[in-house]
């Protein structure tokens, strides 16, 4: 195996999807920023350093995103961000108006959405009552993830959804859904619109402010440290408070704030913005390269979503019939690839799909399944070493496949 430098072993990093690698402007700012001392909202000296901190990395953030810094609620994460979005939105729509009583969220979106949707619905009740809780309506998905807006027009259609949340990039295919015209369903029955935007932020067009009122974000995914995210909430949204304590972020998010982290994000965010366009040509460019070299290796393997296709430059995924993912999974891990079969978020374990299944494709057809992620570190060399590695490993992954027919 080839050797770097340092004699450690050479691997490619291929699952930027997952968490990408941190950003050395981010890592200097949250250096930097850690050095200050004082509570944000301490009043002395030292608190207002503090603060002084914390409000140049909002503004940084506001500024680029193009909306006033007061939209902002830090969070730890895309996870909580996503959690906020949809539970106190759904909360306080229905506090609001007793009718909301539903929200409607893409079959395909991240755990943290779908999984936040269905925690909301109460037990079975007898035929006829009313449920107390808030009912998670599913919105299908066509073979190329892209949502059916003849489903979300009709989910939406008795006006008790309170809240509409739809990814904007799908973490796993990479699917790019169009916020614009779901929004303008949503308008029409009064429903709030959210869109988690951890994956998509930067590599697709950011929607207009005129159909979102509400987008998580995440550190990690664009190269500053886990543990910072930000939900862009419009004033207006009714946000229930799920978090008591000193009354911080509008009062819906209490507790010390994290002028290190935000400075990281900030910083982090300010690069990525800056530098789309040409980040964006680079993970297109080595997206066509992966993909020409997957077909010449092997020239059963499935692209699922095709080049024509909306869909982010920085994901591709590919399904290889007949290879067992876990066995496909280890031994490019062996061969020094770092990839995934999918989301990250299910507690470190290789499942069975629920975004494959939601696209009609079934377990036979999703087995072999890889998920090849780009970021800001990412190169040639990267593809290269994975082509490399692919043949061998995809033989054996095949042999153990063919043991459970």
């Amino acid at each position: 195996m080839v050797t770097t430098s340092d004699a450690r072993p050479e691997r490619a990093y291929l699952d930027h999807a997952a968490t990408t690698v941190i950003r050395p402007a981010a890592r200097d700012a949250y250096l930097e920023a850690s050095l200050v001392q004082g509570n944000p909202s301490s009043v002395h000296t030292s608190g207002r350093r503090a603060r002084a901190v914390l409000d140049e990395a909002l503004a940084s953030i506001a500024e680029r995103l193009g909306v006033p810094r007061s939209w902002l609620i830090l969070t730890s994460g895309g996870t909580e961000a996503d959690n906020l979005a949809i539970r106190a939105v759904a909360l306080g729509a229905q506090a609001a108006d007793a009718r909301r009583r539903a929200v409607a969220v893409a079959a395909t979106d991240h755990p943290a959405v779908l999984a936040t949707a269905r925690s909301l619905e109460s037990p079975q009740v007898a035929p006829g009552e009313t449920p107390p809780g808030i009912e998670a309506r599913i919105l299908p998905v066509d073979g190329a993830g892209i949502l059916e807006l003849d489903a979300v027009a009709a989910a939406l259609a008795d006006g008790a959804v309170g809240v509409l949340s739809a990814a904007l990039v799908n973490n796993e295919t990479g699917a790019v859904q169009d916020i614009g015209t779901l929004a303008s369903v949503a308008r029409q029955h009064g429903t709030w619109v959210h869109t988690d935007a951890v994956q998509g932020i930067g590599h697709v067009p950011t929607p207009s402010w005129d159909d979102v009122d509400l987008m998580s974000l995440s550190g990690h995914k664009i190269g500053a440290p886990v543990g910072v995210g930000v939900l862009v909430a419009k004033p207006e949204v009714p946000l229930a408070v799920t978090s008591t304590g000193g009354g911080q972020q509008r009062g819906v998010r209490s507790g010390t704030l994290d002028a290190a982290h935000a400075a990281a994000f900030a910083a982090a965010f300010a690069e990525l913005m800056d530098h789309r366009e040409e980040e964006n040509a680079r993970y297109r460019a080595l997206a066509g390269r992966l993909r020409a070299g997957i077909a010449a290796v092997d020239p059963e393997a499935r692209f699922t979503l095709p080049e024509s296709s909306p869909q982010a430059g920085h994901v591709v995924h590919v399904r290889f019939p007949g290879a067992d993912t876990d066995s496909l999974l280890f031994l490019l891990d062996e061969r020094g690839v770092d990839c995934s079969a999918g989301s990250a978020c299910s507690a470190g374990v290789t499942q069975a799909s629920p975004v494959l299944a939601a696209m009609g494709i079934s377990d036979a057809e999703a087995r072999g399944a890889l998920r090849l992620s780009f970021g800001w570190s990412s190169t040639e060399r990267d593809v290269d070493l994975f082509l490399a590695a692919l043949p061998e490993a995809l033989q054996k992954a095949r042999a153990v496949g063919s043991l459970f027919g």
